[in-house]
């Protein structure tokens, strides 16, 4: 063999030990998320993260409901199943207290910037000053109303209204003729659907789940203002079978131009002021959700986010992919495949300083403000021993308010009163609470 063969030869040699070892530092990992379009449009975008590290993903993709209790069963287990997990803002602190995931303060992409979070959004998201999870977007309640018909009644929406406004709108915009309701809102029983909405009204009335002692407080003065001046808004100026209605069947009634204002999530102004899908799509205006004058909004606070279990044994990968996801770099991305306004809302300052996403998104500057006047860890004018503002954030809450909730739609359909459906949820709340060792 000459000298030329023998270079060739350990030319090729390198090359081949280069290659097995590219090979062998490569990993996969296991994402779970969940499947609504936003998750589904990171899948898709997905590759892009693979050909520049080399890495794999392996995506289970699931249903709310299955996924939340796949990824509860295996973090509770440590099973080691997945690298990434999709969690809620309920989720967030009760097992980052519970020492089952792993913090972000260190590990993540040199360019991440924790700081460009959103106060409120990284706060509910935090353990201990460790942030627990990145959140991939947030959210949270606002008001969205028609100018047409408020111009009608002769009002004008303030940028803060309060409740009483509220209700005087609703019955000012109310057209039974014309199958129009004043107020469209949340009834059907769910923590997730109308325990959310009247969680966040009741912070704004001066009520809480819970006093210091871990006390239920459906007997109080403020439960009682609430839940009945829901209902009697709801009987003046809402739609009929309002107790079957949740996110979704509300939605579908503001696009069809029945409902003079809904208050809901903010995620769902893009939906509204969608032509394709909206009859009423030039005519929507947005203010911050409701007040009583003590200092707290009727709005919610959430975000969809991506969290690493104490279990996976790729963690430093897993918070690669973290870092990509959920940083500024995946939001040009989407911007540049999808357009600006379907980029992920409502977590990092930045995004909200872009004047290429504020001129597509008419809603993006009350989306903020409705964001920012959420506050996680003092949600309610009283104080309480939880975090979390449409929530209490404990494990053993989800059950409890479905259970509440059931009782609070039954007194919207007409089948209890208000103070029945109290002191229901005053007595199976102490029950449980009693149980579970509070």
């Amino acid at each position: 063999m000459n000298t030329k063969q023998r270079m060739l030869g350990t030319t090729v040699g390198l090359g081949l030990m280069a290659g097995l070892a590219s090979v062998a530092l490569a990993e996969e990992i296991t994402i779970a998320t969940v499947n609504n379009g936003d998750m589904v449009r990171m899948q898709s975008l997905s590759p892009q993260w693979e050909k520049d590290t080399g890495n794999t993903i392996n995506w289970v993709v699931l249903e709310e409901n299955v996924l939340r209790q796949n990824v509860t069963t295996d973090i509770s287990t440590g099973g080691g199943q997945y690298d990434v997990m999709t969690i809620g803002t309920y989720e967030a602190p009760i097992w980052g207290n519970n020492g089952w995931l792993v913090s972000l303060n260190e590990g993540m992409a040199d360019d991440w910037n924790a700081d460009d979070l959103l106060p409120a959004i990284r706060g509910g998201l935090t353990v201990d000053g460790e942030l627990v999870a990145a959140p991939f977007y947030g959210e949270s309640s606002m008001v969205m109303y028609r100018k047409d018909l408020m111009e009608k009644a002769g009002l004008e929406m303030p940028e803060a209204p309060t409740w009483d406004f509220i209700r005087e709108a609703a019955a000012a915009m109310t057209d039974r003729d014309n199958e129009i309701n004043g107020i469209c809102a949340r009834g059907k029983a769910g923590w997730g659907e109308n325990m959310a909405f009247l969680t966040a009204m009741s912070n704004s009335f001066g009520a809480r789940w819970f006093d210091m002692d871990w006390a239920p407080q459906f007997e109080s003065e403020a439960w009682s203002n609430t839940l009945n001046f829901y209902l009697d808004m709801m009987k003046e100026s809402g739609p009929a079978g309002a107790a079957n209605n949740g996110f979704n069947e509300n939605l579908t009634l503001f696009q069809q131009g029945k409902c003079g204002m809904w208050i809901d999530a903010t995620v769902a102004a893009s939906f509204v002021t969608n032509p394709k899908d909206s009859t009423v799509a030039d005519q929507v205006g947005f203010a911050l959700a409701p007040d009583t004058g003590l200092g707290k909004r009727g709005n919610w606070l959430w975000a969809w986010s991506l969290a690493i279990p104490t279990s996976s044994e790729k963690q430093d990968v897993a918070k690669d992919f973290v870092s990509w996801a959920t940083g500024q770099g995946y939001t040009a991305l989407v911007a540049e495949n999808e357009g600006w306004a379907n980029v992920p809302p409502g977590t990092r300052t930045s995004l909200y300083e872009n004047q290429d996403y504020l001129d597509a998104a008419p809603f993006a500057q009350m989306t903020l403000n409705s964001i920012n006047s959420a506050d996680p860890q003092k949600p309610t004018v009283e104080e309480v021993p939880y975090t979390g503002v449409q929530f209490v954030a404990i494990p053993e809450f989800a059950g409890i308010a479905n259970q509440v909730g059931q009782q609070f739609s039954n007194a919207l359909a007409g089948n209890q009163t208000a103070e029945e459906a109290l002191e229901n949820a005053q007595a199976l709340t102490l029950e449980e609470m009693e149980a579970a060792g509070y």
